[in-house]
């Protein structure tokens, strides 16, 4: 009777394991309805939240001579006029958190740029938003600084391949760590309806440091009035500040001042409190853009001016991302004061397809000399105080609604200086033919 019941008991147990092996034989198998119902649905419902774009813009260049240095996609090496380059190759994924309103709740933004020089970060921030009146917004991470029309244009939406002289010495790769609020209006019975606010505190280095190397932070607001039409007429502008410091490495701080001839000079306040103190970055910046429509299709006109302080050294006022140093060893501080500009007119041919442009900026590093100082015995002035200004003209065509060709020419004129070196315009004018795609 016992052998009966052990032997029904395992027949039992074989039976159970044997229709179990049958619907699942490996521990990597899977049971579709449940995967369907748990993974597959859940990750496609994600996906949907999903936005990933990119764009890519290779590019051949000829410079008027070897060796070229250039604010056109960076210097030409020594024995080299012309180039093929990757200018740049970026994707960009970001992921939506819907709300029931109408901003969703988050966006997380992740966005890395590839060429021949390597790879970097671009981008990495979460943007939060108040969905109650969907008013503000607080953004997290590594983005981009809110100031100015320029800095701020999206370099696959922008005309010209690139930003500004002054741009690109003052705001190195446009970007920044920290934190800024945003007030937005939705509607349009709400106060500044028209209106734009962004305010936040940066830790001042940009991608050209790998931390931040001192205490201080900048502040950076833009205030953007959002275009509003008149008959055909289409009008928008912003106004920008940023108050920053740098700490001084040394106690030696050099300012332009009037000597006792009457020229121009550096000269050095050398007391020891000097030591660690703030070295002044103060920029303030206004743009206005104007679109007209016609039977072609657009003609724009826009304009920006920049003025302030800026910290550097002798040889460069470029914003550091580490304390300014030559092998390692703290250099003087030198403050100058700045101003610069940027004009476009952009003009449709026949179509929309067409694009004629014209583009002239200039960038006065020490408005407090002029060309007549620079060279001059002791007075300390050096090639970083000298006045560009380039006049750009192109052609854009769109082949399609993803894809266009630019054809532009750079005509870069420096101040004739005492300075050898300098003494007459230098052949850096550059010819840019780029392809650009974007998805």
């Amino acid at each position: 009777m016992v052998n009966l019941l052990l032997r029904s008991i395992f027949f039992g147990l074989l039976l159970f394991f044997c229709d179990n092996v049958s619907a699942q034989k490996f521990l990597m198998d899977i049971d579709s309805s449940f995967f369907i119902r748990d993974t597959v649905r859940p990750t496609i419902k994600r996906l949907e939240n999903i936005r990933i774009v990119g764009y890519i813009q290779p590019q051949f260049q000829v410079a008027q001579s070897m060796g070229t240095s250039s604010y056109s996609g960076g210097n030409f090496s020594q024995y080299s006029s012309n180039r093929f380059m990757l200018r740049r190759a970026r994707l960009r994924i970001e992921y939506v958190l819907p709300s029931k309103g109408k901003t969703p709740n988050a966006i997380f933004a992740f966005q890395l740029d590839a060429s021949e020089r390597g790879v970097i970060t671009r981008d990495i921030f979460i943007r939060l938003f108040e969905t109650k009146k969907n008013n503000f917004s607080t953004t997290i991470g590594l983005f981009a600084r809110p100031f100015g029309y320029e800095l701020n244009l999206s370099s696959s939406t922008r005309e010209t391949p690139e930003r500004g002289r002054m741009s690109q010495i003052l705001m190195p790769s446009e970007r920044d760590l920290g934190m800024m609020i945003s007030y937005e209006p939705q509607t349009k019975k709400q106060l500044l309806k028209q209106a734009k606010v962004d305010a936040g505190f940066f830790n001042g280095q940009g991608l050209a440091g790998t931390t931040d190397f001192d205490s201080y932070k900048d502040f950076i607001s833009r205030l953007t009035v959002r275009p509003f039409k008149w008959n055909k007429m289409t009008v928008s502008g912003g106004a920008s500040l940023l108050r920053g410091n740098f700490r001084n490495g040394t106690k030696f701080i050099y300012t332009t001042q009037t000597t006792t001839n009457g020229s121009k000079s550096f000269i050095v306040d050398s007391v020891a409190t000097n030591f660690g103190k703030a070295a002044p970055r103060h920029y303030y910046g206004v743009d206005v853009q104007t679109k007209f429509s016609h039977g072609w299709g657009e003609t724009e006109l826009r304009a920006e001016y920049w003025m302030g302080t800026q910290s550097g050294t002798s040889s460069s006022s470029v914003s550091p991302g580490v304390i300014p140093n030559s092998n390692g060893i703290p250099v003087p501080t030198y403050i100058r004061n700045f101003n610069g500009a940027f004009f476009y007119l952009l003009q449709n041919i026949v179509n929309k397809n067409n694009q004629f442009l014209v583009k002239y900026d200039w960038y006065d590093p020490n408005v407090k000399v002029d060309q007549s100082n620079i060279g001059n015995s002791g007075a300390n002035f050096t090639a970083t105080d000298i006045k560009y200004s380039t006049l750009g003209i192109g052609f854009v065509h769109h082949i399609n609604s993803q894809t266009k060709l630019i054809f532009y020419y750079d005509f870069v004129k420096n101040e004739k200086t005492k300075l050898a070196g300098y003494t007459n315009d230098l052949k850096d004018n550059i010819l840019t033919c780029r392809l650009q795609f974007k998805f």
